[in-house]
């Protein structure tokens, strides 16, 4: 879609914390038998965190057509909410309000509550694997009864509002699930073993077949990586990341691991491996090296630098290194017109995005393919989600609290959407994610 001026005078974007009720274009239409309540049809929903007593987070509507809050009611999901999840069928989300260890999740052809689950600590990682109202979070302070470990895979229902099983892991950092969830890929910190867990099995309502007799029909720990920190699953094969020195441990690689003989194939070292992003046979790879960490080639204040590795899994080589941003890299997402959006959190601010008088630069690096380049946007801040449109070429950011929208055309952030107060009343809000609801 050509982004003209008549297009820039209609794409403005305010948040509203408090108020349901936007400012902006709304779609009133609808009238389709699949048509969600709101009778949008392009939905993008965002994770708002708010710090005051009298205000509660919620999960805010987007109205994608014009990049306008959309005049529904939010979902309300504590005070704090951030990470989120989508399942496949893109008809569950779910979202950890940190305030309370708490997963709120919503039905998004109803754009209404299911439930919420409380976990037994904090956690970075859930997934909703299936269009069931359930889902898996890592929690690694979870204690289990006559176990000094810490560390639990949590099963949630949240129809039901509660855990239906603990399957004890030691240190559970981060869960990946297979296609139809049947096996959990699950990550710990400092260890050079990944566990694969067949949660189907498990026993309720504490699962301990990991500390007493693996392997089992629960539980099989399988050594030889090199602190493993997630993984890229396409059919039978999971793409291991291992962190490597980065992570305390020896060397950077994307391990290829067969999910039917849980068997490593292949090894196929890099730069640096925390994230991916799999493209046809190609896998994109970022990572910071803590030897080859040169900012060679950018001209910035920055004295230390990531890498993206290009890795053609055909032949098991990385074809092209560019030099991005640092940080620890955890999110990935590739544009329609084959942009390739980067985003660490903990990495090397250069100047103020409120006072750009030299240089600013922050957690985001923009990729392209086609030619190897790579953009800086002037903006600062930990990058905490990323969303590309199927049928415009922008890409949803939510960065340093403030959700962004980029244009791919051009690579400028095409509007700076952050929350702002209504009236004289001081309120202060944190995008901490964003997901499409809809393909389109």
């Amino acid at each position: 879609m050509f982004l003209g001026a008549y297009r820039l005078k209609k794409l403005i974007l305010v948040l509203v914390v408090g108020l349901w009720a936007g400012v902006g274009l709304v779609s009133c239409g609808g009238g389709g038998k699949k048509s969600p309540p709101s009778g949008l049809t392009s939905r993008v929903l965002a994770s708002q965190g708010v710090t005051t007593p009298t205000t509660f987070g919620s999960l805010v509507w987007i109205d994608a057509r014009y990049d306008t809050l959309a005049r529904v009611p939010r979902l309300s999901a504590g005070s704090a909410p951030g990470l989120m999840a989508m399942s496949p069928t893109r008809n569950i989300v779910a979202t950890v309000d940190s305030s309370s260890n708490t997963v709120y999740a919503f039905d998004t052809t109803k754009e209404s509550a299911i439930g919420n689950v409380r976990l037994a600590g904090p956690s970075n990682s859930i997934v909703v694997p299936s269009a069931q109202p359930t889902g898996y979070a890592a929690v690694p302070s979870a204690t289990i009864n006559g176990f000094s470990f810490q560390g639990a895979i949590q099963a949630m229902d949240f129809s039901g509002g509660g855990v239906t099983t603990t399957i004890a892991v030691s240190g559970a950092q981060m869960v990946v699930a297979n296609s139809n969830a049947t096996q959990l890929l699950v990550f710990s910190n400092d260890s050079d073993a990944m566990t694969v867990l067949s949660p189907g099995v498990a026993v309720p309502p504490v699962d301990t077949s990991c500390y007493t007799n693996p392997p089992n029909s629960v539980c099989t720990i399988v050594p030889g990586f090199d602190r493993p920190v997630n993984a890229i699953i396409s059919g039978n094969t999971a793409y291991v990341l291992n962190c490597g020195a980065q992570c305390g441990g020896k060397q950077a690689s994307v391990m290829l691991f067969d999910l039917s003989t849980l068997t490593i194939t292949q090894t196929i070292p890099v730069d640096g491996a925390t994230m991916a992003y799999l493209s046809g046979s190609t896998l994109y790879v970022a990572g910071t090296s803590p030897t080859n960490n040169a900012c060679t080639g950018q001209t910035t204040a920055a004295t230390t630098c990531g890498r993206l590795d290009v890795v053609d899994l055909g032949s098991g080589t990385v074809t092209t290194t560019a030099v991005i941003t640092d940080g620890y890299h955890q999110r990935m997402d590739l544009t329609t017109n084959h942009q390739l959006f980067i985003g660490s959190i903990h990495c090397t601010n250069i100047g103020d995005v409120n006072n750009p008088n030299g240089e600013v630069r922050g957690c985001l690096s923009i990729y392209k393919p086609a030619d190897g380049s790579v953009f800086i946007p002037p903006d600062n801040g930990n990058v905490d989600g990323l969303q590309a449109l199927i049928s415009r070429n922008i890409e949803y950011v939510a960065e340093d609290g403030n959700l962004r929208v980029y244009d791919t055309e051009h690579n400028d952030i095409l509007l700076i959407n952050d929350f702002v107060p209504e009236g004289t009343v001081g309120i202060v809000g944190y995008v901490g994610d964003v997901k499409a609801v809809d393909a389109f």
